[in-house]
């Protein structure tokens, strides 16, 4: 049974371990303080659970991932309310690349702005021919404030990163996964693709899963030698307290392993 948070997203387990989180703010999913609470709300119940492996986010709209920020909100808030304004938005994205489960974003058209900066906290990225991707703020004054500076050089480079933000150009499906922006490209509907990977991404070790991630992340912000030590105490530990010595004996008795 899906659970709501009126009038923007709806959750939903749809199997085991693995949830769909879907915006649905017409016209086009602007990023306003509702929507913001109703993304909180849906990862407040998949923490509660316990049990999600996987998190996928889409919209509910045929036409929109999200449109990025409310412009209609901060054209009527004081520089006060526009830093709480961001910082909701700052703490939806980090809450959601730090959350522990893996998180996918099934993109089926415009993520721009904010809403690329939430695709781009997403663990990966799932889009459709139609989807397309951009950071605009320049053009109204600002700069993307919610992670896009940070995230987006880290996934495509700095080049190319910079072309993207300074011209506030969009970037179509084929290009963005051309540079690594998506990580997986489909013709077919977003939402099944995305699910696919949950299920294959389900049948792996939760916990060697979230591993990988955090050292993967390491090494943008780590010297080698320091980032190697980080692998290797994260190995370790995985064998001393994760799944490993399961994966290990299911290997041997060659049979598919118990994972949490």
């Amino acid at each position: 049974m899906a659970e709501h948070v009126e009038p923007a997203v709806v959750w939903e387990t749809v199997r085991p371990g693995i949830v769909v989180v879907t915006m649905e703010r017409p016209p086009a999913n602007a990023l306003g303080p509702t929507l913001l609470d109703g993304m909180h709300a849906a990862m407040d119940a998949a923490e509660k659970s316990g049990d999600i492996r996987v998190m996928v986010v889409r919209s509910a709209l045929p036409r929109f991932f999200a449109a990025g920020a409310d412009i209609k909100h901060l054209s009527s808030i004081d520089a006060e309310s526009f830093t709480a304004y961001g910082d909701r938005m700052r703490d939806v994205n980090d809450r959601l690349a730090s959350a522990p489960w893996i998180s996918i974003a099934a993109v089926n058209g415009p993520a721009l702005g904010g809403g690329l900066e939430l695709a781009m906290a997403c663990t990966l990225r799932v889009s459709g021919p139609n989807g397309t991707f951009g950071l605009p703020e320049v053009g109204i004054g600002l700069i993307p404030g919610a992670g896009g500076t940070q995230r987006l050089p880290r996934l495509v480079g700095r080049g190319r990163a910079l072309d993207i933000m300074l011209t506030a150009r969009q970037v179509s499906a084929t290009e963005a996964h051309a540079i690594g922006l998506v990580d997986r490209l489909t013709e077919g509907d977003v939402v099944s693709s995305a699910l696919e990977l949950a299920d294959s991404l389900t049948r792996g070790s939760l916990p060697a899963q979230l591993a990988v991630v955090a050292t993967v992340d390491a090494a943008f912000d780590m010297t080698l030698p320091d980032g190697g030590a980080f692998e290797i105490a994260r190995e370790q530990a995985l064998f001393e307290d994760g799944e490993a010595i399961e994966g290990i004996t299911a290997f041997v008795e060659k049979r598919r392993p118990h994972f949490g």
